[in-house]
C-alpha cells in the first residue's frame, strides 16, 4: 500500500522505520562506549582537555619541556619498583616495611588528598624512597580543561610535599591517561611523566602469591618500570604478599633496585 491518507504503512515506509528501529538496537549495545565516543567528540578543544596550549598570550610553562617515561633502555639491570594511589591504613605500612626488610627503594605515586589525610603513615619513613603526583582525587586528568588540571596537581602537590616533606618532581596520571591539558599543567609545574614498563597481573594469579611473582620476575627487562599499587580491592594483596618473592627472584636474576628518577638518570643522551 502508498503511503497515504489512508493511514497504512508502504513498503518504503517499513524498510526506512526498520532501519532506525536496528540503528537504535545497534547504538544501544554499543552501551557507555559508544556514549563516551560521542561525548569525547564535543569535548572543547581551545584551553579544554585536547589542548596543549592555553589562550593566545605567552604559555607560562616553566622550562617549556615535558618528558615522557615508560622505562629506561640500558644494559644495566635495573628496574623500578612503583605504587600508585595511596597512601592508605591498610596496605601502605606492609609496602614500606617489606620494602625497609629487604631494603629497597620505590617510587610512591600519591593522592594528594590521601596524603593529607593520611600524612601520619608516610612521614619520616620515606628515606630511601621518592614521592610523585598522582593527581588530588584520581579523577581523570586527561578530561579536565588545562586549568582544572592545572587546579588539580597543584593542590595535590602542595599536599604531598607538606606530608612528605618532598615535593614531587614526577607525575602519573590516573590511568596513565594523557591529554594536552595534562602536559599544558605537567609543563607548568616543572614535572616528568613517568607511565611504566610492566605492571602487576594479580587478576591472572588469584590466591597465588608465588606464581604471580615467578610471572613478574620472568618479564622484567633492565630499565622496566614496574608498577604496583597499595590500595586496592582484595585481590591485588596477591601482588604485595608475594613482594618479597618478587625482589629475592629479581635479585637472584642479577637485578638492581632504584627509584625513577634514579633510572631515569641512566638514560641515554638524546
Amino acid at each position: 500500500m502508498a503511503d497515504g491518507a489512508g493511514g497504512g504503512w508502504g513498503r518504503r515506509t517499513v524498510l526506512r522505520r526498520s532501519a532506525l528501529l536496528a540503528g537504535g538496537a545497534a547504538l544501544g549495545a554499543a552501551g557507555t562506549s559508544q556514549t563516551t565516543w560521542i561525548a569525547d567528540r564535543r569535548l572543547p578543544l581551545a584551553g579544554g582537555p585536547a589542548s596543549a596550549t592555553l589562550g593566545s598570550r605567552h604559555q607560562q610553562v616553566g622550562a617549556g619541556v615535558v618528558e615522557v617515561a615508560w622505562g629506561v633502555p640500558t644494559a644495566e639491570r635495573l628496574v623500578a619498583l612503583t605504587f600508585d594511589d595511596g597512601p592508605q591504613p591498610r596496605w601502605t605500612p606492609m609496602v614500606l616495611d617489606t620494602l625497609e626488610q629487604h631494603r629497597v627503594p620505590a617510587t610512591f605515586f600519591l593522592v594528594g588528598a590521601r596524603a593529607r589525610q593520611h600524612a601520619a603513615l608516610v612521614r619520616d619513613r620515606l628515606g630511601r624512597h621518592e614521592v610523585g603526583n598522582h593527581s588530588w582525587g584520581h579523577h581523570d586528568l586527561a578530561r579536565m580543561d588545562a586549568h582544572t588540571a592545572y587546579d588539580d596537581l597543584r593542590r595535590s602537590h602542595d599536599a604531598i610535599a607538606t606530608a612528605t616533606g618532598q615535593a614531587p618532581r614526577l607525575l602519573r596520571p590516573p590511568w596513565g591517561h594523557l591529554g594536552g591539558a595534562v602536559l599544558h599543567a605537567a609543563a607548568r609545574l616543572n614535572y616528568r611523566l613517568v607511565l611504566w614498563t610492566l605492571q602487576m597481573v594479580e587478576g591472572e594469579f588469584p590466591n597465588d602469591p608465588a606464581g604471580h611473582a615467578r610471572r613478574i620476575v620472568a618479564d622484567v627487562q633492565p630499565g622496566t618500570i614496574l608498577l604496583g599499587h597499595d590500595v586496592g580491592t582484595d585481590k591485588r594483596l596477591v601482588a604485595l604478599r608475594g613482594l618479597p618473592d618478587i625482589i629475592t627472584g629479581l635479585r637472584d636474576r642479577g637485578y638492581s633496585f632504584v627509584t625513577v628518577s634514579q633510572l631515569l638518570r641512566r638514560a641515554p643522551a638524546s
